[in-house]
């Protein structure tokens, strides 16, 4: 029986910024954007078929109504409209995908909506209220609390390419060093991480995002950890 320690590597993907074949060849679940943010019905069926190809999972990366902001911008959304337009993003993905010949497992809050749902309870149960009983992809606070009380399976991530701070939160994208460039300090970064998480997650739209996750995977790999997709067994 295999008794190494195993994590997933996970990143943003269908967002027009960066080379999805090269990413599904080194990750092992895909955040697929649905269109709010970034994406389209196009490039959502073809990160769907690689992925089906590659055995990659594949989640639903829901965020606000957003394509000007990319999904960053913070908006105050009447959590009945919030809980709708998840809804329409899971299903339109979850119909993509299994005509592809997979299926979403999981479903995590993109941007500003995934920092607003730490603390928002309302926005949180908006969300899972949209997304079905799919299990759930996030840092610590309400949104997680609450899909546990609810029954919903539970996976937390870290993010090897970003800074934290002080609280556990990661640093504003706006502050100096924010974002992680150096690809030895992002692999470094991960095999601190990897222990205390489900996933680790790399930002596509991050310049280098495809040298970053290969870094990362390399060194996970060398470390003795298996890659496994989310809710594999």
């Amino acid at each position: 029986m295999d008794t190494r320690p195993a994590v997933d590597l996970n990143a943003d993907l269908g967002e027009e910024v960066t080379d999805d074949t090269a990413l599904l060849a080194i990750v092992t679940s895909a955040n697929v954007a649905c269109g709010y943010h970034a994406g389209n019905a196009a490039i959502m069926r073809a990160v769907c078929a690689e992925a089906a190809e590659r055995g990659v999972v594949v989640g639903a990366q829901v965020s606000y109504d957003d394509r000007e902001g990319f999904g960053r911008v913070a908006r105050d959304v009447p959590a009945a409209v919030l809980r709708e337009q998840v809804a329409d993003q899971v299903g339109t993905l979850a119909s993509i995908a299994a005509a592809a010949g997979t299926s979403v497992r999981y479903v995590k809050p993109h941007g500003a909506l995934y920092h607003r749902v730490i603390d928002d309870a309302e926005q949180a149960a908006a969300v899972l209220a949209g997304s079905g009983d799919l299990p759930v992809l996030g840092m610590p606070g309400r949104f997680l609390d609450l899909a546990l009380t609810a029954g919903r399976e539970v996976w937390h991530e870290g993010f090897p390419d970003r800074a934290y701070a002080a609280d556990g939160r990661l640093v504003a994208r706006g502050e100096p060093g924010a974002v992680l460039e150096d690809a030895g300090a992002i692999a470094s970064a991960a095999l601190r991480l990897a222990p205390g998480v489900d996933s680790l997650c790399l930002h596509g739209d991050t310049p280098g995002a495809v040298a970053h996750a290969s870094a990362v995977r390399s060194a996970l790999v060398g470390a003795g950890w298996e890659l496994r997709g989310l809710g594999r067994a």
